[in-house]
């Protein structure tokens, strides 16, 4: 079961980790685009 989840689990971080520039930059429209595919991968995977 774990080894099947690994792909999306990676997917997430990279996800989050995506909007962690344009949070810097001060880019709120891309920080939230970013933030929200993480949010939404990690539903629709582990939810």
């Amino acid at each position: 079961m774990i080894n099947e989840k690994i792909f999306p689990t990676i997917l997430i971080a990279l996800d989050f980790i995506a909007a962690v520039p344009y949070m810097a930059k001060g880019d709120i429209k891309m920080t939230v685009y970013w933030i929200a595919a993480g949010v939404l991968t990690l539903a629709l995977t582990w939810l």
